[in-house]
């Protein structure tokens, strides 16, 4: 019987179990702050925005947001990143991607303060993280660790197919699992493009996580028996629905889930687990700062 892996459920969890961490932190006197910085008017972002302030106030963490016209000119991001940089109400930041074509993304992850940098993704925090010694783990594949363990799935020793060589998700995710720590010491092959016979690859690996950003791209044939696959994808397809779409996969769920031993499903999967995971880097990035150590669940 295949396990279908509850990523809200999970997600959840760790929610719950961060109150104890955000309550020692407030006997101590801090209150972890996140800001979300928005420079869009692209509605997805905006929800996504939206959705990471709930969460905040769910929690127990100070939820910051600045929005800025995505006509104003670079320097206003910029200035806008130098004061929460400087503001010691801030724990943990995020530039919610993407920005305007006039502004260098590049930049904007560079300007924010690497020990406030709780997406994990500055250069100092990316070196940190090949060289094994994370300062924040990257929210989606810290994510898709916890959804592995939570399955029960131990990946030492094991063959983990990636499809998808993203900074986001594909490379720093390759980094912690070939790791020689828990939830790591496997062994990697990350696919992309320009693999040829993804199908081979993918038949070989006791573990498969999706993560291209092409609807349904892998399907039953392409899977072994047994096979745990973490998918990444949320693609949004046309469909007879109320809506007018539906969102699906990287994965056909419907043929994988008659061949594989657990998945996930989409959405309910990985998504709830990388908004769980920026809150849970908010609370560590505020001991952090404070000096206190406090035990992260």
């Amino acid at each position: 019987m295949t396990d279908i892996i509850d990523g809200n459920l999970v997600a959840e969890q760790i929610r719950g179990d961060l109150g104890a961490s955000i309550d020692a932190l407030k006997d101590e006197g801090v209150t972890p702050g996140l800001a979300t910085v928005l420079m869009s008017d692209d509605p997805a972002s905006e929800t996504y925005v939206s959705m990471k302030q709930r969460d905040c106030e769910e929690v127990g963490i100070n939820g910051i947001h600045v929005e800025i016209d995505p006509d104003a000119p670079a320097e206003e991001l910029y200035d806008t990143i130098e004061e929460l940089n400087d503001d010691p109400e801030v724990h943990g930041m995020l530039v919610q991607m993407p920005v305007p074509d006039h502004v260098d993304s590049r930049q904007v992850i560079r300007s924010i303060d690497p020990a406030k940098d709780v997406d994990g993704f500055h250069p100092e925090n990316v070196g940190m993280l090949v060289a094994g010694h994370p300062r924040f783990k990257p929210c989606t594949p810290h994510g898709v660790q916890k959804l592995l363990e939570s399955a029960g799935i131990d990946t030492e020793g094991e063959d983990v197919v990636i499809v998808g060589r993203s900074n986001i998700v594909g490379k720093p995710l390759a980094n912690l699992l070939i790791q020689k720590a828990d939830g790591g010491n496997a062994t990697v092959t990350v696919c992309h493009s320009r693999t040829d016979d993804l199908a081979v690859k993918t038949r070989n690996a006791d573990v498969v996580v999706a993560a291209c950003g092409v609807p349904e791209l892998i399907d039953g044939s392409m899977l072994s028996d047994g096979v745990t696959v973490i998918d990444v994808g949320v693609n949004r397809v046309d469909a007879e629905t109320e809506k007018g779409y539906e969102l699906v996969g990287d994965v056909d769920f419907d043929s994988a889930k008659e061949k594989v031993g657990a998945i996930t499903p989409v959405p309910g999967g990985v998504g709830p687990m990388t908004r769980a995971m920026l809150l849970y880097n908010t609370v560590k990035a505020a001991g952090q700062q404070a000096g206190i150590d406090v035990e992260l669940p």
